[in-house]
């Protein structure tokens, strides 16, 4: 964090994200378009109150036990991700375990390395590529483009900062997928299986201490908390907050 905003900035950790941000485009992760999306999400961040709520909080344990109970679960990672949370997705994949795949919107194979080598560099114990073998169906953009031991395999793919038409492509594909997103008016956000609505910088460390709780519990518990999600209903308590502006 530049040394000249202090700790009690208000801003403070929005600021710090920015600045990630900022780095991964400077490194080569992010692409430029990836600033607009932030922004876009950091607006919405302070009106759900900078803080993970009971909506979100819900969404995290029923996307964890998912993952949990997943015969093969995959994180995918773009841009954003990488520059944002890379050791807390090395650590999700090392305790799940699961493979990280590198999926990007904007075509680069310069930017795809780049991230790779990030997450290896905070501890990813695998980092899968995209192949022109092996292709999603019911997209046409970059992001069809998958490893076949990884998201075309996968049971449960667990997306944060996910676009929307690739969710709806792996979910006609019959795959469940767990997603981080600000906006629960999005597609992703209905699309997916599990919606959390908070700042991914807030939500993985809470996955991480969420799987590690759940890895201790039966089955037949994870199975419940699963059986018990209302995505809609979580949806709109999330849209709630942000309307209101508590």
């Amino acid at each position: 964090m530049s040394a000249e905003v202090p700790h009690s900035h208000p801003r403070y950790a929005s600021l710090r994200l920015r600045e990630a941000i900022v780095a991964g485009v400077e490194k080569g992760i992010t692409s430029v378009h990836g600033l607009i999306a932030h922004g876009r999400g950091e607006a919405l961040d302070y009106l759900i109150g900078e803080a993970t709520q009971p909506f979100a909080l819900e969404a995290a344990r029923a996307g964890a036990a998912l993952l949990l109970g997943a015969r093969h679960p995959v994180i995918s990672v773009n841009g954003n991700a990488a520059a944002l949370v890379p050791a807390e997705l090395a650590a999700l994949g090392r305790l799940l375990p699961a493979p990280l795949e590198v999926n990007i919107f904007h075509t680069s194979a310069a930017r795809e390395q780049a991230i790779r080598a990030e997450l290896l560099a905070h501890g990813a114990p695998e980092v899968l590529m995209p192949t022109r073998e092996a292709q999603l169906s019911y997209i046409e953009s970059n992001r069809r483009f998958v490893h076949p031991e990884g998201i075309l395999r996968a049971d449960v793919v667990f997306v944060p900062l996910e676009d929307g038409d690739r969710c709806q492509a792996l979910r006609r594909m019959g795959k469940e997928v767990v997603t981080v997103d600000l906006n629960p008016l999005s597609r992703t956000a209905h699309t997916a299986s599990v919606t959390i609505v908070d700042n991914i910088a807030r939500a993985l460390p809470l996955m991480l201490e969420l799987v590690a709780q759940l890895q201790q519990e039966s089955a037949a518990a994870r199975d419940a908390l699963i059986t018990a999600y209302d995505h809609h209903r979580v949806l709109r308590a999330a849209e709630a907050r942000i309307r209101s502006g508590a």
